[in-house]
């Protein structure tokens, strides 16, 4: 028996069986073998009974990311390490590098990786980052305003300064290259 396993953000949406794959004229259809494909969506796979706690591991995890359930994996693996293998895999699947990066990293520290740390780090960094643009947004809407208002360079600098704790270096920067 042969599977497919879709471990896709997205529902899949493709064919199900060999005539779905092949524009078969009507009078041939009778005659060609149809095989269906035996599919594993991993978004829908929470009734699935693995035997293999890591495969189990990926899957719900995975899916839990998916379904953006963070308090799941808290409350779930909370306490459990898993390998570093299977944080690698997760990563693929749900198409993080950082999530790689920190399987890697445990690798080298000792080969075990506590989801709970990694997604809380990953949760830390995507909300620095959210900050390091939003502050970008600002500055750029000041010099914008400050540029309707016809305040000269110099004085968007220095404005730039005030608010948002720049050197004047770092200030100029800016307003040289969102003028």
């Amino acid at each position: 028996m042969s599977l497919c396993v879709y471990y896709g953000e997205e529902p899949w949406d493709g064919p199900l069986c060999l005539a779905d794959m092949l524009e078969i004229p009507e009078k041939v259809r009778p005659m060609v073998s149809d095989y269906k494909m035996n599919l594993l969506q991993l978004r829908a796979s929470e009734n699935c009974d693995f035997q293999d706690p890591g495969v189990a591991a990926v899957f719900d995890i995975s899916r839990s990311i998916y379904e953006r359930d963070y308090q799941r994996i808290n409350t779930v693996y909370k306490n459990r390490n898993i390998t570093s293998e299977l944080g690698i895999v997760i990563g693929a699947i749900t198409q993080s590098q950082k999530l790689i990066d920190h399987a890697l990293e445990s690798e080298r520290k000792g080969g075990q990786v506590n989801m709970c740390t990694a997604l809380e780090e990953l949760m830390n960094e995507g909300k620095l980052e959210g900050r390091r643009e939003g502050r970008l947004e600002g500055i750029q809407a000041t010099i914008s305003t400050c540029k309707s208002f016809n305040a000269s360079k110099d004085v968007t600098v220095k404005n730039l300064m005030k608010v948002f704790s720049l050197s004047e270096e770092d200030a100029a920067g800016y307003v040289e290259e969102y003028w």
